[in-house]
């Protein structure tokens, strides 16, 4: 429930800076909801039906390709998104584009980040990262930095290059703030020291698309035998991987570690 709050709160909250600091300056965001500010903006359809309609055909492949958690909160966010998209009226709340650049910026930022630390993802982009995520050592922050740039050259010939100076200001903004709210490195090595490592590591297999590595330790005060879990995941999974940790034992001491390289095989399940 904690988490479904938090969701719909933030979609609301992603909705709020569209319509009353981007849409109004012709300002776009990054990913798909960008293009549906843009194609919302330049035809008579609503902003929130072109976003759910953009994002389906994504949503559905998610469905079949990830974890019914991530996923069925994704569907909620996009869904949500959408609808207050639809209901909150465009409405220019500062008349200075810069101001608004900067401060849609940070409440997207703000909004996709709390989205990110319940377990879910606002839809779009977030989807195809998290679905070559799987894909062994691919180039996330280049895909997502492509994309983001094909959007801000849209903005460009669309509207104008101040419009396309003023996305990408929001884009820059957005991106701080989720790794602020979230985290910043796009690999991350977890070190998990537990007495359940049997549950811990049936609870990693059937849920976490990576492989596990255990190692035998010993408490140094206590004595007491214990098994380190060593795994790699990207940022889109941290959330889901917190909750599987926690559901397999709540006293695990887990170390977080940035990872600037993987050499081998990173995904267990790649072909």
């Amino acid at each position: 429930m904690k988490n479904i709050v938090m969701i719909v709160g933030a979609s609301v909250l992603v909705a709020f800076a569209y319509n009353f600091l981007l849409i109004p300056h012709e300002i776009l965001s990054g990913g798909l909801s960008g293009i549906a500010i843009l194609l919302g903006i330049v035809t008579p359809i609503n902003t929130g039906i072109l976003n759910l309609l953009l994002n389906l055909p994504l949503l559905i492949l998610g469905v079949m390709k990830l974890g019914k958690r991530f996923i069925s909160y994704t569907i909620l966010s996009v869904v949500v998104l959408s609808v207050s998209l639809y209901i909150i009226p465009v409405h220019k709340a500062t008349q200075d584009p810069i101001l608004a650049s900067l401060f849609g910026g940070v409440l997207v930022g703000l909004g996709v980040g709390l989205i990110f630390r319940a377990s879910g993802s606002s839809g779009g982009f977030d989807i195809v990262a998290m679905l070559l995520s799987r894909k062994r050592d691919f180039p996330l922050g280049m895909l997502i930095s492509v994309m983001n740039g094909g959007v801000v050259a849209i903005s460009g010939f669309v509207f104008s290059w101040d419009a396309a100076l003023l996305t990408l200001v929001s884009i820059y903004a957005t991106g701080k703030v989720v790794d602020t709210v979230h985290t910043s490195h796009l690999k991350l090595t977890l070190m998990i020291i537990t007495s359940k490592g049997e549950e811990m590591k049936e609870q990693l297999l059937a849920n976490l698309y990576r492989g596990v590595t255990i190692m035998d330790a010993q408490g140094a005060y206590s004595g007491e035998g214990r098994k380190v879990l060593m795994t790699v995941i990207t940022r889109y999974q941290l959330a889901e991987v917190r909750h599987i940790i926690e559901k397999a034992d709540k006293t695990a001491f887990v170390n977080i570690l940035q990872t600037t390289e993987v050499i081998g095989m990173f995904d267990r399940s790649a072909k």
